[in-house]
């Protein structure tokens, strides 16, 4: 009734007693279990209760019942046969261990382990097998007690980095449910001198701080003592520090947690072992429906190489999971070959050739009870690894399609009351396999079956996932709702803060009153703009325009402090007045969620219209051969023309009429904003800054470097393009070094400019 999410049932082959015998696996036991089976699942559905029987897997499944006794149970046997193998640099131990595990009811689950709150038990191996793994492991016989070895996973693996994720790897592969025992996911030590198995129960390492962030009580009054080893010291071996670093073993779990819940078949596929002559590598598929993961594990301390006999998986393409680089696709003539650096553990999933799909898109499918249930963390769990990170790739404003995602999670979510169900705000924070992480915004709210229809033909990159409460259906981003969008208004306007769980707040500020907005009329009817553009907009009525920023950041955003700037302090006319924001406030950081300004009207934006006239004016070079001539003479000449006094006659009447007065006219615009930006200097944020050589260095890189990745992106993906159009690219891709010349080239012009003016230092104004 607290909350408890499962028991670990203690020693339960000996519950009972009866004379006679040792009290083991007696039939008043099972009956027992059965009943508090149904009692807990009848009260606290989805609690579970673990058995602890170190058995052989033959006598402990019978602690499964037929279903209806305990739903998980410890695979003891397996854990010494990991470290076994390891040691041997041979799968054997293992594979032996899983021909003696019996099929268990689909209702049921393994639990397997590395370490656990005990000695690292011994029980369920041969006395040879104990002595070897004692000689192995035990550096120190006070390390040894009972039928066991009293150490932490670190100092078993003699804190080797490559031993110890090869046996995570393999604990979140093989067939059951990992556990991790605290300190284990950063390399915590012990303290086998400590008595009984206490050496592998003191405190948590948090932080450098206070005994170790695990207590503020006065040290000597610690239950148990920290860890003073020089190698696990808690001062240089903590979760704080480890945070801190992408490299770290802590952040290595993390990553491979993700991974795994990314893919079913490690929680509920088969087994399948892949035999190889090579020993020392251990090679196995998970299957689980149309889904089939290679795990693929070096237990040698050298490099090793591996030919398998995959020609059952023919046609399919080896995906590593985590670098999502794919490998040559499987063939049924020969066996696939693979090379393993020491300690290394691959997973891939054997991807089908995609077959074109007709007919309604499919969407993955929550089951709730209440809607509130959608963020608790399973279902958020759920979010991040399944349904998330394909479906922000689909969107426009999602920036980084071409990047490769690591890892993606949910780090903050505001709740916002809407009529009927909520609204929630996630901040969604993307890892990415090289480049530092981005923050992006996703509102998201829940439409029913019967009023989608509208919603899906008009907005159908909108719908996320199907969901079933008390009716059916779809999580949606709640900014294609107007429910959403009115109540962002609505807050805007009474200048609402709301207070969250976590301590942080969403701060709504404007500056128009409630009388002169009326959110229920017709007048301010919340619209989706159509905009090309990489965050979303709202238009509300013909006098409001919100925009909703997709992509974040902790610093302030440009957008809103220019438009600020250009609305309070210079006065500049020509642009949409800025009217309010939302924020939202962490940890003394304000992240910029939307920004309200006045609506302006128009027929068109200014990128479409000039885009749509630039077309024109191609058509009409295109048609005429002297103005095609003329035109590639200047491209290959200068950069820049006197439009209206160097522009040759075959294209001056190109030019004619609003083309000229527009273009002239959003330079003057331009213009006069830089001159606004300019009025107050006394402002660190407005105050111009040099233009040095130094940075004037790092702006040429950083273009070759744009280029450069721009044109590796094309060359990997050109054959992703329909075979009209390759030829032509293809062309144009030997066009790189071109490019570079000529950035080379006004990299050494403006050098000369440089020298002459300033020696060395002018502003980037003057050159303006």
């Amino acid at each position: 009734a607290l909350g408890v999410d499962g028991f670990r049932l203690d020693a339960i082959p000996y519950l009972f007693e009866r004379d006679n015998t040792n009290g083991e696996n007696l039939p008043e036991t099972h009956a027992f279990l059965k009943m508090v089976r149904k009692y807990i699942d009848d009260r606290y559905p989805g609690t579970v209760l673990l058995a602890e029987a170190n058995m052989w897997p033959e006598d402990s499944t019978s602690y499964f019942g037929k279903g209806d006794e305990c739903h998980m149970n410890y695979h003891f046997p397996l854990m010494p046969r990991m470290y076994m193998a390891l040691q041997m640099e041979n799968r054997y131990p293992v594979l032996d261990i899983f021909d003696q595990t019996p099929a268990i009811p689909d209702t049921c689950q393994w639990a397997i382990f590395l370490r656990n709150h005990d000695e690292l038990t011994l029980e369920m191996v041969t006395d040879e097998e104990r002595d070897y793994m004692y000689r192995v492991y035990v550096k120190d016989p006070k390390a040894r007690i009972n039928l066991g070895i009293r150490h932490r996973l670190a100092p078993l693996m003699n804190n080797n980095r490559k031993k110890i994720e090869l046996l995570n790897s393999l604990l979140f592969s093989l067939p059951g449910t990992p556990v991790l025992y605290y300190g284990d996911e950063i390399g915590m030590g012990d303290n086998f001198y400590l008595g009984d198995r206490d050496g592998v129960r003191t405190p948590m390492q948090w932080s450098s701080g206070r005994n170790a962030g695990f207590s503020d009580a006065n040290p000597q009054k610690l239950y148990l003592p920290l860890i003073q080893d020089i190698d696990y010291h808690y001062e240089s071996l903590n979760v704080e520090i480890q945070n801190r670093n992408p490299s770290s073993l802590l952040w290595w779990m993390k990553r491979i947690i993700a991974k795994r819940r990314q893919y079913k078949s490690f929680g509920r596929g088969d087994i399948k072992f892949i035999n190889s002559e090579n020993t020392k590598i251990l090679v196995f598929t998970r299957n689980y429906e149309d889904e089939t993961m290679l795990v693929v594990a070096n237990l040698s301390r050298y490099a090793q190489p591996v030919t398998l006999e995959l020609q059952e998986y023919a046609g399919r393409t080896p995906v590593e999971v985590i670098s999502k680089n794919k490998f040559p696709s499987i063939t049924s003539e020969q066996p696939y070959f693979l090379s393993l650096s020491p300690y290394e553990c691959q997973w891939f999933l054997l991807e089908k050739k995609s077959v074109p799909e007709g007919g309604e898109k499919k969407y993955v499918e929550l089951i709730l009870n209440e809607w509130s249930e959608l963020m608790q963390k399973p279902i958020l769990a759920q979010l991040e690894n399944s349904i998330l990170i394909p479906y922000i790739k689909q969107q426009r404003w999602f920036g980084s399609k071409g990047r490769l995602i690591e890892l993606l999670r949910i780090i903050k979510v505001a709740e916002i009351p809407v009529p009927d169900y909520n609204a929630y705000i996630l901040l969604i924070e993307v890892n990415y396999q090289d480049g530092l992480p981005e923050l992006y915004q996703l509102p998201v709210t829940f439409i029913s079956e019967s009023q989608a229809t509208e919603l899906k033909d008009l907005y159908s990159q909108s719908i996320i996932a199907k969901i079933k409460i008390d009716v059916d259906g779809f999580l949606h981003d709640a900014i294609y709702n107007p429910k959403f969008t009115i109540a962002l208004l609505k807050n805007l306007i009474e200048k609402e803060l709301i207070d969250l769980p976590d301590n942080t707040v969403l701060t709504f500020s404007s500056s128009i009153g409630k009388e002169e907005v009326n959110v229920e009329s017709e007048n301010f009817k919340p619209k989706i703009y159509n905009g090309e553009q990489s965050n979303t907009a709202v238009v509300f009525g013909k006098s409001l325009f919100l925009k909703i920023f997709r992509k974040l950041d902790y610093v302030i955003n440009p957008d809103v402090e220019l438009s600020q700037f250009l609305t309070e302090e210079s006065r500049f006319q020509n642009i949409p007045k800025l009217l309010g924001t939302i924020k939202w406030l962490i940890n003394r950081e304000s992240i910029s969620l939307a920004m309200l300004q006045e609506a302006v009207q128009h027929s068109g934006d200014g990128w479409t219209y000039i885009i749509d006239i630039l077309d024109e004016i191609n058509e009409k070079i295109l048609a005429n051969p002297q103005a095609i001539q003329v035109a590639e003479e200047i491209a290959a000449g200068s950069l820049t023309f006197d439009l209206e006094n160097g522009l040759p006659d075959e294209l001056h009447e190109l030019f004619e009429g609003t083309v000229m007065e527009h273009i002239r006219l959003l330079g003057v615009r331009t213009a006069e904003m830089h001159k606004a930006l300019g009025l107050r200097k006394d402002l660190p944020s407005f105050s111009p800054e040099p233009y040095s050589l130094h940075y004037q260095r790092s702006l040429y890189a950083g273009l070759q470097s744009l280029v450069r990745n721009t044109f590796h992106l094309l060359r990997a993906n050109v054959s992703k393009i329909g075979e009209e159009l390759q030829d032509e690219v293809k062309q144009f891709l030997d066009a790189e070094i071109e490019i570079l010349t000529v950035f080379k080239n006004i990299y050494k012009q403006k050098i000369n400019v440089v020298k002459i003016r300033n020696h060395g230092d002018f502003h980037l104004g003057q050159v303006l």
